[in-house]
């Protein structure tokens, strides 16, 4: 008999401290919304004609860097994680079309733009012409 009132008791502890624990759980407060990332960026082209950006930002949230033209189709794309504190990125338009691009360095919140304008230069070649003397 008395086994059976301490295992009835025990049984009993347990069910009130599950459902104790499962009643505190569901009643947690409402999360605090995450903030987005301050971030500093900058841009600028190497002597190869590349486009150097160098992003710096908050460790917490993501940060996004895209490659647009002015018709709005993306040439690139690449994401900065929570962790990461800075980044560089070294982008290659020499097999891109002339014509106004657009950078943009975007957390969510803040979005930052920079025009990237690509002209191939012209070559003036002289013409050449044969003079001949009788």
């Amino acid at each position: 008999m008395k086994t059976l009132i301490k295992s009835l008791l025990v049984a009993f502890s347990l069910t009130a401290a599950t459902v104790s624990a499962s009643q505190a759980e569901s009643h947690k407060p409402a999360r605090q919304p995450k903030q987005a990332a301050a971030f500093q960026s900058s841009m600028y082209t190497t002597t190869e004609g590349k486009v150097q950006i160098a992003v710096k930002k908050q460790t917490g949230g993501k940060v996004e860097v895209r490659l647009t033209n002015s018709a709005g189709k993306e040439f690139f794309a690449q994401s900065i994680g929570k962790r990461q504190e800075a980044a560089r990125v070294r982008l290659d338009v020499s097999d891109l079309p002339d014509g106004v691009y657009q950078v943009a360095i975007t957390n969510g919140v803040e979005t930052t733009t920079q025009a990237l304008t690509l002209a191939t230069a012209r070559q003036t070649v002289a013409a050449t012409r044969l003079v001949a003397v009788n």
